[in-house]
């Protein structure tokens, strides 16, 4: 009976000594995870052109980054509060329209694409915000060395400022100084090094497809990407 006993509590070491570690989902692999699941409602198989990218879904995916404008703190305040708001104004529309293809529709039937608060405008927004994203991402890996200071400012120069006004420039420009440093942004997201250089490119890869979907849907319609 001992010797049962004894084996029973072998078997029970040996289980918690061997079992796989619970995998921790931080904010930047949750919002990884998101665009994966959203990249792959794009491909062929799954959707067709006719068939558009659910709004709903990409709602849904979208609503998770503005944890990441926050994490960059005051120099991107500006991006963050009009990512919110333009992905709000989505998210309401999801309640009466089932596609991306359908906002666009809508506002070219109207003639009201570029009008300022148009649905259209807004995920023309929610698109930069989502390559701001990648972009800061791309610029941060290049190198250890690369602040997250130098990345943001690259990145934002590339995707964003061209269609900012000067005073929107100047105070996001002012704003790089009170980036946090790299150790901080990896507190902040909860990663190591390695991690976030994972999560990271996942993100690049997942978002891409989704970015150049939009950009397609504009273009179909003869509508220019310099606004």
């Amino acid at each position: 009976m001992e010797e049962e006993e004894e084996e029973e509590d072998d078997t029970f070491e040996d289980a918690v000594c061997n079992k796989t570690p619970a995998r921790v989902n931080t904010p930047l692999s949750i919002i990884t995870e998101a665009f994966e699941n959203l990249a792959d409602l794009l491909k062929p198989d799954i959707t067709t052109e006719e068939d558009g990218l659910s709004l709903d879904a990409f709602c849904n995916a979208c609503t998770h980054v503005s944890v990441l404008f926050s994490c960059l703190g005051f120099a991107f305040k500006f991006a963050e509060m009009e990512y919110i708001s333009k992905v709000n104004d989505l998210v309401e529309a999801s309640k009466t329209l089932d596609t991306l293809q359908n906002i666009l529709d809508l506002d070219v039937e109207k003639d009201t694409v570029k009008t300022p608060g148009s649905r259209s405008r807004n995920l023309r927004r929610v698109r930069l915000g989502l390559d701001l994203i990648r972009a800061i991402f791309e610029k941060f890996l290049m190198t250890d060395e690369y602040s997250l200071k130098d990345a943001a400012t690259t990145a934002y120069t590339e995707v964003c400022a061209p269609f900012h006004t000067w005073a929107v420039r100047t105070a996001v420009y002012a704003g790089m100084y009170t980036l946090p440093t790299r150790d901080q942004l990896l507190i902040r997201l909860d990663e190591t090094e390695q991690s976030v250089e994972k999560n990271m490119r996942r993100y690049m890869e997942a978002s891409r497809p989704i970015i150049e979907y939009i950009d397609k849907l504009y273009i179909e319609r003869n509508i220019k990407l310099d606004w």
